[in-house]
């Protein structure tokens, strides 16, 4: 593998790398933080990069540890209520009738929640495959929310220009969300 940096890498694969953490972890902030470990982490492997993988599937596979030791660390840091001795006490979480003391967080309707993660998934994988210039687009316009005017300064591109990637992104991702069998609004 030619020695590539973190600038390169995010510039690559950042918005991918983002993408996947903030599906896992359901925060941008530890998104961001993942993405910033694996980073941190690939530079100083780096020389232990044998190159048998493409550099977004070896960075995808440090990434995967990173949650995993965020989630670790997110389920230490979690504190229980403690009785006037400092001892942990559970029983406080429930009420006389074995029942919680505070609702628990409702879970939503399961069709509902793996439609939207179908969906998701299927976002992913089409904006995966956009071509370097529409994704960014794309993803500074839907994603980022950022105005026409920010991403022409931004990227160095007319309002013409970037009208025209976006339009053609949108197009792109219309049609693979069919082709992936979310067909059109009102259409059974």
């Amino acid at each position: 593998m030619n020695r590539l940096d973190a600038n390169t890498w995010l510039t690559e694969h950042g918005d991918y790398l983002f993408r996947m953490a903030r599906r896992q972890l359901h925060s941008d902030a530890l998104a961001e933080d993942a993405v910033q470990e694996t980073l941190l982490a690939a530079l100083a492997a780096q020389a232990r990069y044998a190159g048998d993988a493409s550099p977004r599937t070896w960075l995808t596979a440090i990434l995967k540890h990173k949650i995993i030791d965020l989630i670790r660390r997110h389920l230490r840091e979690i504190e229980l209520p403690r009785d006037a001795d400092g001892e942990e006490a559970v029983d406080s979480l429930f009420r006389q009738d074995g029942h919680w003391a505070e609702p628990v967080r409702p879970w939503g309707n399961p069709d509902t929640e793996a439609e939207l993660g179908q969906l998701r998934r299927a976002l992913d994988e089409c904006a995966d495959r956009l071509k370097p210039a529409m994704a960014q687009v794309f993803s500074l316009r839907e994603v980022a929310g950022m105005e026409t005017a920010e991403i022409c300064k931004e990227l160095g591109i007319t309002p013409t220009n970037c009208w025209v990637l976006l339009h053609r992104a949108r197009l792109f991702m219309r049609h693979c969300l069919e082709l992936n069998g979310f067909s059109k609004v009102g259409a059974a």
